[in-house]
């Protein structure tokens, strides 16, 4: 069995310390560092040869969102997923942190069965962006101003070009929330031939993860945020 190795970023060492005790009680999983700022979480990433950084956003010098950029943009670092520490229906920072790379959020108050499984999740590859999540998110875009006429990025949009109909269309699906069964009950199609659709998908547009196909699939126009 492999062991996911776990960082933790967080500059209240009670809160580090609660979540060390619950990361190591399972047997697949450690803690092997602890950093209180980003600049240390960005350092011991690589010195640890971590899979998952919990890292929250506000912190002391090198904040979370700053250290998530860095942590993207190093190759070596690269199998490296960061979950973000949040409130989310509170935190201004949810759409930048995606856009930074990383792989997902959760709520500090989240169960400790969740924080388990994001970890998991994380580590697997996936995104943590579930419908209620997606919802969350296209309201910041809401927020950020209407329709996003003036952050949308031409050259993502051009990318766009080199999906196929169908993973154009999987991509919508993706940007609405729906998982890959979801999406196969949708389209009639099967879960696998979802998921090789999505695999492609972020290949095309340079996407680490399927949080990070919700964001481009708002930010090039292809979705649009509607208030319901």
């Amino acid at each position: 069995m492999t062991t996911i190795r776990v960082l933790l970023a967080d500059d209240q060492a009670l809160l580090r310390s609660a979540f060390r005790v619950l990361v190591d009680s399972e047997p697949d999983m450690e803690v092997v560092g602890e950093a209180s700022d980003g600049a240390q979480a960005v350092l011991l990433a690589k010195e640890e040869r971590a899979d998952v950084v919990l890292m929250d956003i506000r912190m002391p010098g090198t904040d979370g969102l700053a250290a998530t950029r860095m942590i993207s943009a190093d190759p070596s670092l690269a199998h490296v997923r960061v979950v973000i520490l949040t409130t989310f229906e509170v935190d201004d920072y949810v759409v930048q942190s995606l856009r930074a790379g990383a792989s997902g959020f959760l709520g500090k108050g989240s169960e400790p069965e969740e924080l388990l499984s994001a970890i998991r999740v994380a580590a697997a590859g996936e995104a943590l962006l579930s419908p209620v999540a997606t919802k969350g998110l296209i309201a910041r875009f809401l927020a950020q101003g209407g329709d996003m006429d003036d952050d949308r990025d031409p050259a993502r949009a051009e990318r766009l070009e080199a999906l196929t109909v169908r993973e154009r269309e999987v991509l919508v699906q993706v940007a609405g929330g729906l998982s890959n069964d979801e999406i196969a009950e949708r389209l009639e199609v099967s879960p696998l031939t979802v998921k090789t659709h999505v695999n492609r998908a972020m290949s095309k547009l340079g996407a680490r993860d399927r949080a990070q196909l919700v964001v481009i699939a708002y930010e090039s126009g292809l979705v649009r945020p509607r208030v319901e």
